[in-house]
């Protein structure tokens, strides 16, 4: 079960929607994203006509033209033009979605949440803020607790996040959670084996791993001073074998240094979801051939039951029962 499309949903980087409409899944719901003004609009991805994409249209003074009759609707869904036709418009309609852009980021929902959407962990600090879009073949679940998994790191990133070094470290994990969310604070790990470890970071005091609904995961990486690099990946099931996402990658905003190691944030980021994309495409696939099987959730899964729970709406096993683990990393 995926979560429910009528609260904000993170679909799309602003800036990448330009003159021509871009199509998205919602839920499995094709929506499709245009430029109407100052706004971005959503609607349903199809003309009520004969149910061609919209999205297959072109934009013409902040309306969708639909490719095949030249149907033309507004940011509301309203039908403003009929080519050929001499009479009034009837009051043909598309259903439309509820759009906010935060930060460079566009939410749509198809119902009607009160507020702004929840965008990132460091909102309303001083902090340099880059985006990056994907795509994987997986579960939101199995998305989720893939960027919260710390064991992976030493062979899934080996070099990039972790296995510079061989050695270990005796790391303390204390799960707690609540309505709606799940965390792991890991201390005592003084600084990870990896390039980007070295490059961004100094010593570290706590790394925290959090899932929040409706399919939020989060990185934070605290050193002495604060936080020194955090991720926060919007994640949603788009259809049944694939898995968008809007990430958000955060570094402090304070001298000439800051600024330097910012353009760093994307290429190495970019690397670690490619392989984190290949290595949730393989699993899915594989996974196919055996689809009466479970996957085991093992010792070292802390946060799986509550994700799952949270995923469903139910209450986090880790609300009611924190716990605290030693694992070496």
């Amino acid at each position: 079960m995926s979560p429910s499309p009528d609260g904000w949903q993170a679909v799309a980087i602003a800036a990448e929607i330009g003159k021509t409409p871009r199509r998205i899944l919602l839920a499995g719901l094709p929506v499709v994203l245009f430029r109407s003004g100052q706004t971005i609009a959503a609607l349903h991805d199809r003309c009520p006509h004969r149910h061609v994409e919209l999205s297959k249209g072109r934009v013409e003074n902040g309306e969708i033209e639909c490719s095949y009759h030249g149907w033309r609707f507004n940011a509301t869904g309203a039908c403003t033009t009929i080519p050929g036709l001499t009479g009034a418009v009837p009051s043909y309609r598309v259903p439309p979605l509820k759009t906010v852009v935060k930060e460079g980021v566009v939410f749509v929902a198809r119902g009607d949440p009160e507020g702004q959407p929840y965008l990132h962990c460091a909102e309303g600090q001083k902090i340099i803020l880059k985006l990056a879009g994907s795509s994987t073949r997986s579960t939101l679940v199995d998305t989720a607790e893939n960027i919260l998994d710390a064991t992976h790191t030493h062979f899934t990133h080996k070099g990039l996040l972790r296995g510079l070094s061989s050695e270990r470290q005796r790391v303390r994990v204390d799960v707690s959670g609540g309505p709606g969310w799940v965390e792991a604070c890991y201390t005592g790990e003084e600084r990870q084996h990896g390039l980007i470890s070295r490059l961004l970071e100094g010593t570290r005091v706590k790394t925290i791993g959090r899932f929040r609904h409706p399919g939020i995961a989060e990185l934070e990486y605290w050193g002495a001073k604060g936080l020194v690099l955090a991720t926060t990946f919007h994640l949603r099931q788009a259809a049944e074998n694939q898995v968008d996402g809007i990430g958000c990658l955060i570094g402090p905003r304070g001298g000439l240094l800051d600024h330097i190691k910012s353009f760093a944030f994307r290429p190495m980021f970019r690397i670690a979801l490619e392989q984190d994309r290949r290595v949730l495409t393989s699993a899915s696939r594989n996974a196919a051939y055996w689809p009466e099987a479970s996957p085991i959730v093992g010792p070292l899964d802390f946060l799986r039951r509550s994700i799952e729970a949270i995923v469903t709406g139910a209450m986090p096993p880790a609300a009611n029962s924190p716990e605290t683990f030693y694992i070496e990393l």
